[in-house]
């Protein structure tokens, strides 16, 4: 697959850094083969107006974040808007939809426009309803504001009986924009956008009250998606990932937030989204455990699915899905093409391929594996680090060796908490800098 030199540099980039690449993840995609053909058929029935619900399992490590990434690459190619929500008990609690909506339109992002991508959503929008009425013929500036505002009230009628005030919303920034109010359109994006605390001045142009609410919420998705369907786009894929955070909240918050979650599943089902493709990402352990999903009776039965067998046969169609996971053979192909993608771009080729040949990715591997009391599964996010250092090192210094001048040492500063916890004898975060600082257990 062939990429360009900015994109090539973005994704080791990122990979230094120890994240995940937003751009370019075809690249890197190892073992999710097995998964092309059943999103194809997946994001097919989304651009042709339904709407499809997926879960994605796996243990930290899995790959959870990249397939995601890697399903949204794909989705934007198909025509689609995509977001990702970070679901965390303080920053976008799952039982408080509104906080979701709000977080969902921050990382809204299209083929052309990077995050928030919004504004531009809604301007294209605008502009395609008067490219609509200039086709039926030639109207001058009076008639032609008069018959958008006519083709708008026929393309919100649906909306505007469950969102009314997402539709007013859209009237009072299509006549700020037009009459040059900047503040005013900018106050009005933000309601639309689900931001709290816009001003009481601004909301009074367009007849509002109040903040967006839990229900409200999913009224304003559903204006949402008719707009994009509307300003050309095939429809939007939303992804909420690390639900498995709703296992270290209150009981009490936790049910919340799995009826939250029940009510999305059983109204993708009922077809109150068409065009919209929900995605929700977690470890076994809330699929299956008592703190997770199966809380709630209702919820589990829809989304359950029987992964006694070999991974070989899953389902990919199924309505949950599992992530196997990195074994010692994938972690060793990751690891090659890593490195000929940093080779691509590179003065030095003969040497980073002589010094970092498949031999040394293959210790270099067990090495870090090694940490992890030779958990392959867990370890690919710091392989991939420490390879990329590997190879910014021996691409930097002609005399360096990495066989001879490097060892493999994790420190617990440069760990998620989840792979500390993997971890045989989890590394100290920091040294005492003087006796005082030592904590004696007595």
């Amino acid at each position: 697959m062939s990429i360009s030199e900015q994109r090539r540099r973005e994704i080791i980039d990122a990979l230094r850094r120890g994240t995940v690449p937003q751009q370019g993840l075809d690249v890197l995609a190892v073992g999710l083969g097995r998964f092309e053909s059943a999103v194809g058929e997946e994001l097919g029935r989304i651009t042709s107006g339904q709407a499809v619900f997926k879960a994605v399992r796996g243990e930290y490590g899995a790959g959870k974040t990249f397939y995601s990434r890697w399903l949204a690459e794909r989705a934007k190619r198909a025509g689609l808007a995509t977001t990702e929500v970070q679901i965390s008990e303080n920053e976008t609690p799952l039982h408080r939809l509104e906080t979701v909506y709000r977080r969902l339109t921050e990382h809204l992002a299209t083929a052309e426009f990077t995050p928030s991508a919004l504004r531009p959503i809604v301007d294209s929008w605008f502009f395609a309803l008067e490219e609509d009425v200039l086709a039926e013929g030639q109207v001058d500036d009076d008639e032609l504001e008069q018959r958008v505002g006519e083709l708008l009230e026929q393309r919100l009628a649906a909306v505007s009986r469950v969102a009314p005030s997402f539709a007013a919303a859209l009237r009072a920034y299509r006549r700020a924009s037009v009459a040059g109010d900047v503040a005013v359109a900018e106050g009005l994006m933000a309601w639309l956008g689900g931001q709290p605390h816009v001003g009481a001045s601004v909301k009074r142009v367009a007849g509002l009250r109040g903040d967006l609410d839990h229900d409200g919420a999913l009224g304003f998705l559903q204006g949402l998606l008719a707009v994009l369907r509307d300003s050309g786009h095939a429809g939007l894929l939303v992804v909420l990932d690390e639900v498995e955070t709703l296992q270290r909240v209150r009981s009490d918050v936790r049910d919340k937030a799995l009826n939250a979650l029940r009510q999305l599943v059983d109204d993708v089902d009922s077809g109150r989204f068409p065009g919209l493709m929900l995605v929700i990402t977690g470890t076994p352990a809330f699929f299956d455990g008592p703190q997770g999903m199966q809380r709630l009776a209702p919820l589990a039965q829809r989304l359950h699915v029987d992964f006694s067998s070999e991974p070989t046969f899953d389902n990919p169609r199924a309505v949950q899905i599992r992530l196997p996971g990195f074994d010692k053979d994938s972690l060793l192909e990751l690891g090659s093409r890593v490195r000929d993608l940093y080779v691509a771009g590179s003065a030095h080729r003969d040497r980073l391929t002589d010094l970092v040949d498949d031999a040394y990715i293959a210790d270099l591997a067990r090495a870090v594996a090694g940490h992890f009391g030779d958990r392959v599964g867990v370890a690919p996010r710091i392989f991939v680090k420490k390879l990329v250092d590997v190879l910014d090192r021996v691409d930097q210094h002609a005399s360096f060796d990495p066989r001879r001048d490097y060892s493999v040492r994790v420190s617990g500063w440069e760990l998620t908490d989840a792979e500390r916890a993997t971890m045989p004898t989890p590394p100290p975060l920091a040294s005492a800098a003087s006796v005082d600082e030592i904590d004696l257990r007595l």
